[in-house]
């Protein structure tokens, strides 16, 4: 079994900062690339920024200059800075990671998601 916990999430004014936490744990071989998506209300879900197991990260552009995704891969933990909050930004967070399970090869990930946390950016 493998679970993605996510912390961090909250209520802060335009302008503010919030970091979100995701862990994985169980029976994990080894993670690809970790990730937060958000879904707004009324909205499809989307992806806010990404990591790869080497440190190589892509943003939407909608939160470049102010979000930064980094891991910690000895935690199989993926972290999310958000600064500069805006209204807009207001969602639910999930975080989402491909693993490996097993040490099969070739290697076989499988996409875990966690439950979500609401971030809600006041103006």
């Amino acid at each position: 079994q493998v679970q993605l916990v996510e912390s961090g999430g909250g209520l802060v004014q335009a302008g503010g900062s919030l970091r979100l936490s995701c862990a994985a744990s169980g029976n994990i071989f080894s993670i690809k690339t970790m990730a937060w998506y958000r879904q707004a209300p009324g909205k499809q879900r989307e992806l806010v920024a990404a990591i790869t197991s080497g440190g190589s990260t892509n943003y939407a552009d909608s939160v470049k200059g102010r979000f930064t995704i980094s891991r910690d891969n000895a935690k199989n933990t993926v972290y999310l800075q958000m600064n500069s909050l805006k209204p807009e930004d207001t969602a639910v967070y999930y975080c989402n990671a491909e693993i490996q399970i097993t040490a099969w090869t070739p290697a076989v990930y499988f996409s875990y998601w966690g439950q979500g946390t609401q971030v809600t950016v006041s103006s």
